[in-house]
Parts: C-alpha cells; structure tokens; sequence
C-alpha cells in the first residue's frame, strides 16, 4: 500500500469527522504489512491527526495505534489536547492511561517525553483537574486521603525539599493504572514535573475560584477551538479547521 496515498486518506477522513473509519485504515495497513508499516505512517502523521485518533479511546477494544504510537509522538499529540475543550477531560484521561499504561509501555518515557515539551504540564494539569483536593493531600501528606490534609499549601520550595522522601504509599498499593498511579509517578520519579504541573494545578484552581475563564474561553472570538460536543458527534476536527498546530510544538 502506498504510505502517502494512505496518509491522504487517513487525512481526508479525519477531516471529514470519521474517525472510526480513519483508524480502521490504519489497522488495515498493520494487518496487511505489519506494525513497522503503521510506526513509519504514524510518524509522517501530522500530531493533531494521530490525536484525532487516540483520544478517542474505547476501554471495550484495545487499539492498535494507541499500543503503537511513541512517547514522542503521544506527547506532541497531548499537548495540542486542549484544542477540542473537552471540559471534562474524560478523552484526555482515557487516551493517557491507555497509552501510558500498556502493557509494553515504560510510562516513565511518556512522562519524560511530555515533560519536555513546552505546554506539557499543563497538559497534565488537565489531567488531574478534577482530582486537585487529592494532589495537594498527596504532595503534603504522601497519601491521597484529602480528610487527612490540613489544607494548607506547601511552598516550592518545601516541595523540592521533599521530593526524595521515602514513599509513604508504594506503588504496588494505588497501581489502578489511572490518576493516583501517575500521580505517584510524578511524585516520585518526575519530581520536577511533579512541581511544574502542580503549581499549574494551582493556578487553575485560583483562576477558578476567582471566576475566571480557564483557557481564555469565555472569549467570544473565533480561536480555532473546537467544542467537545461537536467532535465526539463527528461534525468537527482541530485537523479540520486548523492545519499549524504543530508548527507552534
């Protein structure tokens, strides 16, 4: 099959809102010449295409993008996540958790890839947006119980004190493959990042609280954004009506 002819396509569905039918395409190109063959495409694709694709995770099936795609080409693809405004972050916690927790999968690399990427802990912040009660209780206490925190805040600097203390909870005693998991990750093997995502966390939460409008999206020009809504019903794409996103990764 014609890798370019195939990218034109997988485009041209995306585009179209088929997104169901855009992976079936790549699945057919693995079926048909292997997983090398769909490595070498996924790397041509443009990141909001591949993003097209993996955020749309259904735990019902595995999919073969999602155990293929890189830390790399996951973290570029994350990044961008914003873009649908997916208020309830369920896709962007769907497709993190099912990429960085497969099976074969390092979740360190994708945590270190994400990280090195400007916009990447913000993305994580989006992650755990609904869970910042808890990470706070995490990061000051060592355990997720918010009953157990006494609410007050820890400096930076307190937190970069603390960022190599024995764990208080193993991993082997949250490994749910979802927020609390990579929240001991970070915690404990991304410390940095941990720090980073976590004043990004605060900020949100002070905007929230404050009444301000998370992302600037109260604003009623026209910013390329895509309502969630809209995409999981297939009508719109970021790939289709924005084709420079990656130029600003």
């Amino acid at each position: 099959m014609n890798h370019l002819a195939l990218i034109a396509k997988t485009q041209t569905l995306i585009a179209a809102g088929d997104i169901v039918g855009a992976e079936s395409a790549l699945v057919e190109l693995a079926d048909a010449e292997g997983d090398a063959a769909l490595m070498v495409v996924l790397d041509l694709l443009p990141p909001k295409d591949i993003l097209a694709v993996i955020r749309e995770y259904d735990n019902s099936r595995e999919s073969v993008v999602n155990l293929l795609v890189t830390p790399e080409q996951f973290a570029r693809a994350v990044v961008i996540e914003k873009q649908y405004k997916d208020l309830t972050r369920t896709h962007l916690r769907g497709m993190v958790n099912s990429v960085i927790f497969r099976e074969d999968a390092d979740p360190l690399e994708f945590l270190h890839a994400i990280g090195d990427l400007e916009g990447g802990s913000e993305a994580l912040a989006d992650y755990f947006t609904e869970k910042w009660s808890r990470i706070e209780s995490f990061a000051r206490t060592g355990t997720f119980d918010a009953m157990a925190d006494t609410g007050e805040l820890l400096s930076k600097t307190a937190l970069q004190a603390s960022a190599y203390v024995k764990p208080v909870v193993e991993q082997d005693e949250i490994a749910d493959r979802d927020w609390m998991e990579l929240a001991w990750l970070l915690r404990h093997q991304c410390p940095d990042l941990f720090i980073e995502m976590l004043s990004v966390l605060r900020a949100k939460a002070r905007a929230h609280d404050l009444g301000e409008a998370e992302d600037e999206e109260d604003i009623e020009e026209d910013d390329g954004k895509v309502e969630t809504g809209d995409t999981d019903r297939g009508k719109a794409t970021p790939a289709a009506r924005d084709s420079d996103e990656e130029s600003a990764i």
